[in-house]
């Protein structure tokens, strides 16, 4: 079993940048894959992010490329998202989530372990 707490949201202006992290517990960390998601109120959960075992794959939902960096820390059992150029948009309850493999994609399906999430505010 593994546990996922979330940390690092917060109330922020357009244009800043928060880095979210992910506490996992369990030995096997560093063998699954592990993603992002958010849900905006009154809005479906999507994918923003996600990287391999090793931290040799990422990609990202386009929506967020380029701004959001996915980074992991195996020996800390932890999986980052570090947020730049944050807009409005962004705003949301941000997700951890861990895959019993070491690849996933975008399908909340394909994870088996989920945090409690992290509010993460942008302001214009």
């Amino acid at each position: 079993q593994v546990q996922l707490v979330e940390s690092g949201g917060g109330l922020v202006q357009a244009g800043g940048s928060l880095r979210l992290s992910c506490a996992a517990s369990g030995r096997t960390f560093s063998r699954y894959a592990m993603g992002w998601f958010r849900q905006a109120p009154g809005k479906e959960r999507v994918f923003v992010a996600a990287i391999s075992w090793s931290g040799g794959i990422t990609y990202y939902a386009d929506s967020v490329k380029g701004r959001f960096t996915i980074s992991r820390d195996n020996a800390k059992n932890t999986v980052y998202l570090q947020m730049n150029s944050l807009k409005p948009e962004d705003t949301a309850v941000y997700y951890c989530a861990g895959a019993s493999v070491g690849y996933s994609g975008m399908g909340m399906n394909e994870y088996d372990y989920w945090g409690q999430g992290t509010q993460v505010t942008v302001s214009s």
